[in-house]
């Protein structure tokens, strides 16, 4: 009896060898795979009959020991959508099932994956090289807030770009406290209208007497005349108001379309205009600083005008032009007006035990019974691993390793076999007993 068991043991030694050289087989050929997790080989021992006096062979049985949970090489790429994962977690990603009228539709279920080799498809979705597509977060184009209760299929939109119309403007600049004779003081700004259509903007300052000036607004474009109005701006004790010298202490004496704030100690020294561009009143307001503080329009001593900036708030309309990922996960559009927009954020999910994970084609885990529930978070919270851009993660599988592994296993089967065809011997020798 113990010659057959002998050659059982031997034989479940041979499937386990078996077994093992799958795995090393799959780690191997997967090596250069992105997000490839390898699989070891555990061998368990499963004994008939063991006392103080009798001991019977029993058998070996492998199983699969996964190592989801074991970081590959981030490398970087030139790939501006590739995404990596330093520390715990997946993407969240969806199978497509098909197309349909309302465009690509997705199957109910939910997957993982850590490769993040990223890149849009002709709709507009990220997708991998697996073809999996990438879920995420929307960002109301309102407000800019992540909307947690809205997870889907992240697709860019390509569309153009609206204009932002000129609603505000800055000013700050130094103008002279002896000015030179005839000549002129004034900054220029293209502005937009409600269409993003630019109009050239005109300030002229003249000064009437010593810190007492006047400024002009006025445009070509604007209907009705090019001045749009008048507006005194007097510095220090002169405008009545206790504030230091060359600083703004009243805007006052508005003419046409023009409008001035009141002084307050600290509060914004402005003035606003409304104008027609030709698609209807459009009110700017122009910040010349605070009253009372050197800060904005001042006026101390020299002869020259000092622009150190005039801003405004419009943007002309924009066609896409790239898509990019922060390391917070935000999708990000690219407009050629200059203008960015995030559009989604992309969550890390973590499980308890992301070892435990069903395993599926193109390098996807499914959540499982004994894996735990997902937990969706923000990247670099609660455990969740960081996201590092323009990097994917690389296979697992150290390739030196595997060929180790190998000569193990390989003379653990001829080892086995060995013992097979022994036990075969010393059974034909026991049946030539007899003759």
């Amino acid at each position: 009896m113990s010659l057959f068991g002998a050659m059982d043991t031997a034989i479940s030694g041979l499937n386990g060898q078996a077994a093992a050289f799958s795995n090393i087989s799959d780690n191997v050929a997967n090596g250069q795979t992105v997000g490839f997790k390898r699989i070891d080989t555990a061998f368990t021992d499963y004994l008939t009959t063991s006392t103080a006096s009798v001991n019977d062979s029993g058998a070996v049985v492998a199983r699969p020991d996964y190592a989801n949970n074991v970081q590959g090489t981030v490398a970087q790429t030139g790939n501006p959508l590739a995404m990596a994962i330093t520390g715990q977690g997946f993407f969240s990603v969806s199978e497509s099932s098909g197309g349909g009228p309302a465009g690509t539709q997705f199957l109910p279920q939910q997957f993982y994956t850590r490769a993040g080799d990223f890149s849009m498809n002709k709709d507009g979705y990220l997708v991998n090289s697996a073809g999996n597509f990438l879920d995420g977060w929307s960002v109301d184009p309102a407000t800019g807030a992540v909307q947690r209760g809205k997870f889907a299929p992240i697709q860019v939109s390509q569309n153009v770009d609206t204009p932002v119309p000129t609603t505000s403007m800055t000013l700050s600049a130094n103008l002279p406290a002896t000015p030179t004779g005839n000549v002129p003081i004034s900054s220029q700004a293209s502005i937009y209208d409600s269409l993003g259509s630019p109009h050239a903007l005109t300030l002229s300052w003249s000064q009437n007497a010593a810190n007492d000036w006047t400024v002009s607004v006025s445009s070509p474009d604007t209907k009705g005349g090019a001045t749009i109005g008048t507006a005194r701006v007097n510095f220090g004790s002169t405008s009545g108001n206790t504030v230091p010298e060359g600083t703004v202490g009243s805007v006052s004496g508005a003419t046409g379309g023009i409008a001035t704030s009141a002084f307050a100690p600290g509060s914004s020294a402005s003035l606003s205009f409304t104008t027609d561009f030709g698609s209807g009143p459009q009110t700017i307001a122009l910040g010349l600083g605070q009253y009372g503080t050197a800060t904005g329009l001042t006026q101390y001593a020299g002869a020259d005008y000092t622009l150190h900036g005039l801003d405004q708030n419009g943007i002309p309309p924009g066609s896409f032009s790239s898509v990019s990922t922060t390391a917070a996960g935000d999708i990000v559009i690219n407009y050629d007006n200059g203008k960015s927009r995030t559009v989604a954020q992309v969550p890390i999910t973590t499980f308890n035990d992301p070892n435990a994970l069903q395993r599926k084609n193109g390098q996807a885990f499914e959540e499982t019974s004994t894996s735990g529930g997902a937990r969706v978070q923000s990247a670099g919270s609660n455990g969740a691993g960081g996201i590092v851009t323009s990097s994917v993660e690389q296979s697992n599988v150290d390739i030196a390793t595997e060929f180790t592994k190998l000569i193990v296993a390989q003379r653990a089967y001829s080892a086995s076999t060995k013992v097979i065809t022994t036990a075969e011997d010393l059974l034909q020798q026991t049946i030539d007993m007899k003759r």
